[in-house]
């Protein structure tokens, strides 16, 4: 009896702080609003019809950015599969995008292939390097399945550094640009919309599995593994799942990266890379896919925004960061629990 009268004390002065909360007032008046099927449609007809429009009233600056925002998407919704979904944590997931963007290098370069057949063995790439990391490794939890991920990370930068086929410190250069359709691929425009695009695939996959039974068991593992385990649920093979999802997200954002760069090195793959992506991911909020789109637009506009005050830039990124991480810890976007 005691127990049931601290819980709902407890819930009482939770929601009593979330009504003093204006943030929080604001959040929940907007899941509201866009609980309401029309406003949604409508609100992404209208930003459909601007993203496309874009780049024919902006400047290359501006295209050039979202075009980079647009890759981030593309990593952070892979990277939030893994992180979000199945409550795996990650720290070398720049590894997998670098399977990809070197593995389409290679055979453009030294084998004269073109890049659209390219994409398929860096999938299968991908999935070999998904069951390779997460094969061995995924009976670990928390901590040490985090020290295996940076592990992964660095013996991948590492071994591109050293290997000859992979042009060593140097690394890749002179990547050849396909074409679409007799259309050569070689303005920023061309490459915003095959981003866009990308991301727009990768949104709807990621709704798609969010609301399949595989997701519901990612869920399922995430809130509660030994409860999810108890149920019947196949925790390795569903882990490993999610391992192999959101590494070929990242592989094929590599391979188009390797195409839209035309040269590629090892320093492109840093442990910071890593980093920043699963910054996005936590700081948009974790299993929230709009939150983690919203995360993955902080990251690239913030320090462009701030461009002018120099190397301070970064400073202010990271002091504004440690604040939201304090006073919104769920991140800005969080899932809402009812």
């Amino acid at each position: 009896m005691k127990e049931k009268q601290t819980c709902l004390q407890s819930a009482s002065a939770q929601t009593a702080t979330k009504r003093k909360n204006p943030l929080a007032q604001l959040i929940d008046r907007l899941y509201v609003l866009f609980d309401d099927k029309k406003v949604r449609y409508g609100v992404l007809a209208v930003a459909v019809v601007v993203l496309i429009y874009l780049p024919m009233k902006s400047s290359m600056y501006i295209t050039e950015v979202m075009t980079t925002f647009w890759f981030h998407v593309v990593v952070c919704l892979g990277l939030n599969i893994i992180v979000g979904f199945a409550g795996l944590l990650s720290l070398g997931y720049a590894a997998f995008f670098a399977v990809g963007a070197y593995t389409t290098g290679i055979m453009i370069l030294h084998y004269g292939i073109s890049f659209w057949l390219t994409l398929p063995v860096s999938v299968l790439m991908a999935i070999i390097a998904g069951l390779a990391i997460g094969g061995p490794t995924l009976k670990l939890r928390s901590d040490y399945l985090a020290i295996v991920t940076l592990g992964f990370g660095e013996i991948i930068r590492l071994a591109a550094r050293n290997l000859e086929i992979t042009g060593r410190a140097t690394g890749l250069v002179g990547i050849d640009r396909p074409t679409f359709f007799g259309i050569a691929m070689v303005r920023i425009n061309h490459f915003y919309y095959a981003f866009l695009v990308l991301a727009i695939m990768a949104i709807f996959i990621s709704y798609r599995l969010q609301d399949s039974r595989l997701g519901r068991a990612w869920k399922c593992i995430r809130e509660d593994e030994d409860a999810a385990e108890a149920m019947g649920i196949n925790v390795v093979a569903v882990r490993l799942l999610a391992f192999i999802i959101g590494s070929v997200f990242g592989a094929l954002a590599g391979s188009f990266m390797a195409i839209k760069m035309t040269a590629i090195s090892p320093e492109s793959f840093l442990f910071t890379q890593s980093v920043m992506i699963l910054l996005a991911v936590v700081l948009g909020g974790m299993g929230k896919i709009p939150g983690v789109i919203l995360g993955a637009f902080a990251v690239v506009i913030f320090p462009e925004v701030f461009r002018g005050i120099g190397q301070y830039r970064m400073l202010i990124f990271g002091v504004v960061l440690l604040v939201l991480m304090i006073y919104r810890p769920q991140g800005l976007w969080p899932e809402r629990h009812t």
